[in-house]
This record gives structure tokens, C-alpha cells and sequence, in this order.
């Protein structure tokens, strides 16, 4: 029960700008889940959910993944299955290590970089799209960064 209820409020978060518990209360009973303020408030403080500013200026509830952990664990997976890279226009090859395609794939996916529209993995080559040739040697310009890193 708790874990669908904690399940619905981060999809009726991403969902709707919810500003206030009553109103998140009100969207969970609604969607047959009986709730009180106080049962959301615990929910809220597990779900480590916060408020940020919309750009109407709204505070609403967000589900902020504490990703510091994750994001280092992509960039590991990244580096050691990393080969090279090359564009052709707004394509962007990714060489990796034969093996590793689908997992330095999902670790770009996880690094959020805006301009990649979406990646398709084989066995040791990745095609990532963007949308324009700039944007794409962007992406290969940041994946060089973040692979000669140490």
C-alpha cells in the first residue's frame, strides 16, 4: 500500500504543479488512495520530494533523485567502455568495447546531456541523435570532456 501510494505522488507530481500537501491529499484520495495531511507529510519526507519555482513563479512538489552517486557510477561505465567517437552531421558513433554498447548507452541516457534527443545501442557501437550538426559536436565535445576526466 505505501509503496503504490509513494508511487502515485511522484506520478501526480510529475504530472501537476501540486503546491501544498492538502492538495497533493486531495489528488491521492481522488485517485482512491485514503490519505491525511499527516500520512502525505511522511510520504513527502521519505520520497525526499522538494519545492522549486515553476516559471510562473509557482512553489511546487518535485521528485529530485539524489543522482551524485548514480551520475558516478554512469561516468565509471562511460569511461571504461568508451572507444572513440565521430559525427556525421547530427549523428553522433560511439565506438565502445565490445560488450558494453547498451551500458555506456544507458549511462549517456543517465548524464541528461539537453542536447542528445535519444541514443540506440548495439553490441559495440552506439548512434546518438541531436538535432543539429552543432549540437552534435557539442555532445562530442562533452563526452570527450567527461571521458578524459580521471
Amino acid at each position: 500500500m505505501k509503496i503504490g501510494r509513494q508511487a502515485k505522488i511522484v506520478e501526480l507530481i510529475g504530472r501537476y504543479d501540486i503546491e501544498t500537501q492538502e492538495e497533493l491529499c486531495d489528488m491521492l484520495n481522488k485517485e482512491g488512495y485514503e490519505v491525511t495531511q499527516a500520512t502525505v507529510s511522511r510520504d513527502i519526507r521519505a520520497l525526499k520530494l522538494t519545492k522549486v519555482v515553476t516559471p510562473e513563479g509557482r512553489q511546487c512538489y518535485r521528485f529530485i533523485a539524489d543522482t551524485q552517486d548514480l551520475t558516478q557510477k554512469q561516468l565509471n561505465i562511460l569511461r571504461d567502455g568508451f572507444i572513440s567517437c565521430d559525427m556525421a552531421q547530427n549523428l553522433l558513433v560511439v565506438k565502445t568495447a565490445v560488450g558494453l554498447a547498451m551500458a555506456v548507452a544507458a549511462s549517456i541516457d543517465a548524464l541528461n546531456i539537453r542536447e542528445i534527443m535519444g541514443c540506440i545501442a548495439g553490441d559495440d557501437t552506439i548512434l546518438v541523435i541531436t538535432r543539429t550538426t552543432d549540437e552534435c559536436l557539442e555532445v562530442m565535445k562533452k563526452l570527450r570532456r567527461l571521458v578524459e576526466e580521471s
